[in-house]
């Protein structure tokens, strides 16, 4: 058995390969990637309506998606003669070691990853800069946005991020199905990363 498929569900991540990250450099199949998490299945239809587009350019873009098995259909799952569509469970990681090498697969991450932390920030723009007034007190007092600086080093950089994900996992696997009055997508974000170190580069022109 893979190492990966002995974790549970919500710890399995795939790393992205030159495929898929073509797959994922457009911006309506982001969009249309990050509706199948948030919503569940959806039909080409659905997802036209959802996103005033054609069914006929949602249908092509679910087929992209598809083909490198970033979505996949839901068995036993018809409206006629259209196609059900899911997410599998577990996450994706774009991870520039995974294409390291190659031209073209170093230009299809940086669309990719440029797509998505587009896609990420207008999510929290929009939530942040006007809609939280408009959510009940309970959801506006459950939303937060929080940033720290640390003075850490890599290896206790990287113990915090296990850990960080470990709550995050471990959140997502107890709720995973959670159904019923209530019950609402949440988005759960973390971004761990290393400054540019400003102080040296001053002393360094003086």
């Amino acid at each position: 058995m893979p190492e990966n498929e002995k974790l549970p569900v919500a710890a399995q991540r795939r790393v992205l390969d030159v495929g898929a990250l073509r797959a994922l450099s457009h911006p309506l199949r982001v969009r249309m990637f990050d509706i199948l998490a948030q919503e569940g299945p959806q039909t080409a239809s659905t997802l036209a309506e959802i996103l005033g587009e054609s069914s006929g350019a949602t249908s092509y873009h679910l087929r992209a998606l598809a083909r490198h098995d970033l979505i996949r259909e839901v068995e036993g799952e018809r409206a006629g003669r259209e196609r059900w569509w899911e997410r599998p469970a577990g996450g994706v990681v774009y991870d520039s070691r995974a294409v390291q090498g190659s031209p073209a697969g170093e230009a299809a991450l940086q669309v990719a990853v440029a797509e998505a932390m587009r896609r990420r920030h207008d999510e929290l723009m929009e939530f942040f800069s006007g809609r939280i007034d408009k959510e009940p007190a309970e959801w506006a007092d459950a939303s937060s946005s929080l940033t720290s600086g640390i003075s850490m080093t890599a290896e206790q950089t990287i113990d915090l991020i296990k850990r960080i994900q470990g709550v995050i996992d471990e959140a997502a696997e107890a709720y995973r199905d959670q159904k019923g009055e209530g019950v609402r997508r949440v988005s759960v974000r973390a971004d761990v990363f290393a400054l540019k170190n400003l102080t040296n580069k001053k002393e360094s022109a003086s």
